[in-house]
């Protein structure tokens, strides 16, 4: 925030009540004349003053459902001749000469349909508000701009701050940056035989529609305005029949059409206009319909495009949607923290669904416990608290993969202490190379593999599942996480044991 900051109007401050508000019989909109060129030497005034020769445009609107003066907007939005490119030049970050930037401030003026913030980065910001007030902020006094400024008889008035400064809706509301992660998420979406469509804001209430297909997305990329906003949509377009279908009886909607060369076009209109919008979908390839209400129609994900080099500017804030709130919360987390969760589903083909923060993140199979065991709800049930470490974030198929056995002790060292010992265990499994045999006193206690050559059978007897078998354990292979046991060298030993007789 500036330190000087004055509000500057054409009204006398006599003739304005306790709350600021002019209250005498003055005109609020422009004269078109003196006044306005008064307004416009004060501001040129101002930045000769704090030496600046550039603005930057911050915030671009263009047109909208309200007006910030009392004149109606004209054709052009009040940019005709400023930015060569068209509107899409007139884009947060654009970097203008002071003279056009005093245009811009005619423009908003005279309520032409666009609005802006002007600034110089800690040396100048100029804001124009409602009914011919401009609000000047310096990092100097600027003591010879407000003589101008009081000879052109205008009013300055120091104030604390401009109500117009730049304010977030939530200052806690992180917005996602268009960077490589953002791009191969595009990418990894697309796929090889799917579209799916970007809406680019380059100005609050003027965008561009744009298909993606594998092939597109560079060309697309290379092409949008600096600092938009983007927003990823999935099977927006449809037949048009069923496009006019879904509109609502009533209601604000924008209504998206692609023609048969491809060029996508959208308007925002009301119930009063749906047939005169709907007639124009005559011919249309596909089209859709979006609501405007906040929270009813929502893209798959949005972010906003940072600088060249890197560094996210912009201060737009887009309506968070899931997928952005979910990239948010895998922001936070890191490989190797410990996070508590909720189980909330145990999948047919072994996968634990567990709920960390809103989020849903999973646990494979052998990342359940460090024991044997026949199916996930052996060792965790659907509504069961569970505290597990993450294995690792995926920001680009936005999953995260965590531990159960990662918080548990490692058992395995200790069993490697065991090397030796002579124990008596079911057997749990016949297969043609041998017989395994539970070495622990509990249901998910650890088994190792007797093979054939260390099973003695000059006794005859048959080995069935459920017999006791006194065996040795003679190693234990901690990197394959293997015990192997022998039923001869077993015989020759005293037996611990267990299970006993």
């Amino acid at each position: 925030m500036l330190p000087f900051v004055y509000r500057i109007t054409k009204y006398d401050p006599a003739h304005r009540d306790e709350r600021g508000h002019y209250t005498g019989a003055e005109d609020t909109v422009s004269d078109h004349g003196p006044v306005e060129e008064a307004y416009l030497t004060a501001t040129a005034a101002f930045a000769e003053a704090a030496g600046v020769d550039q603005l930057e445009i911050r915030e671009p609107q263009i047109g909208g459902f309200a007006h910030f003066g009392l004149e109606p907007p004209v054709h052009g939005y009040g940019l005709a001749d400023l930015f060569p490119a068209g509107p899409a030049g007139f884009h947060d970050g654009a970097l203008v000469q002071i003279a056009v930037g005093l245009e811009l401030v005619r423009t908003m003026l005279r309520d032409n349909g666009a609005w802006c913030r002007l600034e110089a980065e800690g040396a100048l910001t100029v804001h124009v508000g409602w009914d011919q007030y401009l609000y000047i902020g310096s990092n100097l006094p600027c003591e010879t701009a407000l003589a101008r400024t009081r000879a052109l008889g205008l009013f300055p008035e120091r104030i604390s701050a401009s109500p117009y400064d730049f304010a977030p809706d939530d200052a806690a509301y992180v917005q996602r940056p268009a960077d490589a992660d953002f791009w191969t998420r595009v990418h990894w979406t697309v796929g090889p035989h799917r579209a799916v469509f970007l809406k680019e804001v380059f100005a609050t209430n003027a965008s561009r529609w744009h298909r993606l297909t594998c092939d597109t997305i560079e060309t697309v990329r290379s092409q949008l305005a600096p600092r938009s906003q983007l927003a990823v949509w999935s099977d927006l377009l449809t037949d048009v029949d069923k496009a006019v279908a879904a509109l609502p009886d009533e209601g604000l909607v924008e209504i998206v059409r692609e023609d048969e060369d491809g060029q996508i076009t959208s308007t925002v209109v009301d119930e009063t206009q749906f047939e005169a919008a709907t007639s124009q979908l005559v011919g249309a390839r596909s089209a859709g319909v979006v609501s405007m209400y906040p929270g009813e129609d929502l893209p798959l994900f949005t972010a906003v495009l940072p600088d060249s080099d890197g560094v996210l500017r912009a201060r737009w804030q887009t309506e968070p949607t899931p997928g952005d709130r979910d990239w948010a919360f895998l922001k936070t987390l890191r490989r190797g923290q410990v996070v508590t969760g909720t189980v909330t589903t145990i999948a047919g083909f072994g996968v634990t669904f567990v709920d960390i923060g809103g989020f849903t993140a999973m646990i494979n199979l052998p990342e359940l416990s460090w024991r044997p065991f026949n199916h996930p709800s052996d060792v965790v049930s659907v509504g069961q608290e569970v505290t597990a470490e993450v294995l690792g974030v995926d920001m680009v198929r936005e999953r995260v993969q965590l531990s159960l056995r990662a918080v548990q002790e490692d058992p395995w060292p200790q069993m490697a202490q065991r090397i030796g010992q002579v124990v008596i265990g079911p057997v749990t499994k016949i297969v043609p190379f041998g017989v395994f045999v539970r070495i622990e006193d509990r249901v998910d206690g650890f088994e190792g593999l007797v093979h054939t050559s260390e099973l003695d059978e000059s006794s005859g007897d048959v080995v069935e599942v459920g017999n006791a078998l006194t065996v040795k354990i003679i190693d234990v292979d901690l990197a394959h996480r293997r015990i192997v046991l022998s039923h001869v060298q077993a015989l020759t030993s005293p037996a611990d044991g267990w299970p006993g007789d």
